[in-house]
C-alpha cells in the first residue's frame, strides 16, 4: 500500500495516513512535507483529493503548542485596523485569508495576504491586521499558545 501511495496510484484516507505516521514513530505532517522544504512549519500540501475534481484536503501549517490552539474569524471592513499588542514568547499565529486582501503589520513591515493565501508568524512582536482594500477582509486566525 506504501508503494501505490507513494507513486500516486492510491488516494488514501487521513486516518490511514495518522496510523502510519504512528507505526513510523514521527508526525502525520512529516509524511507529506517535501523533503527539502526551507521553512518546517509551513507545509501546503495536498493530504487528500477527493474523486469530484477540487476536492481537496491542504495541510498549511504546523507550530508546536504547549497548551491550546484559539481559532478566530475575523471580518475587517475597508479602512479597519486592529493593533495587537506582543503575546507571550513561545506563542504564534496563524493566518489564513478566504476573501479580500488583509495587510499584517510586523513591527513597521506590512505583509500582504491575498485570498487562499496563508501566513505565520511569532506573535511575540508587535502586529497589527489593517485592510486596505476595497472589500471586506475575511480570514481565520489560530493562535497558537
Amino acid at each position: 500500500m506504501l508503494v501505490a501511495i507513494e507513486a500516486g496510484e492510491k488516494n488514501v484516507s487521513l486516518t490511514t495516513l495518522d496510523r502510519v505516521a504512528e507505526a513510523l514513530d514521527v508526525a502525520f505532517s512529516d509524511l507529506i512535507q517535501a523533503p527539502d522544504a526551507r521553512d518546517p512549519s509551513r507545509i501546503n500540501e495536498v493530504a487528500w483529493a477527493g474523486t469530484i475534481p477540487g476536492s481537496k484536503a491542504v495541510l498549511l501549517s504546523k507550530a508546536t503548542a504547549t497548551r491550546e490552539v484559539e481559532q478566530w474569524e475575523w471580518c475587517l471592513q475597508p479602512g479597519e485596523i486592529y493593533p495587537s499588542q506582543p503575546d507571550a514568547e513561545g506563542w504564534s499565529e496563524q493566518i489564513y485569508v478566504f476573501e479580500g486582501c488583509l495587510t499584517l503589520m510586523l513591527g513597521d513591515t506590512p505583509q500582504e495576504i491575498v485570498a487562499g493565501e496563508f501566513y505565520m508568524f511569532a506573535s511575540n512582536q508587535p502586529h497589527a491586521y489593517r485592510n486596505d482594500g476595497p472589500v471586506a477582509a475575511r480570514f481565520v486566525r489560530n493562535v497558537v499558545i
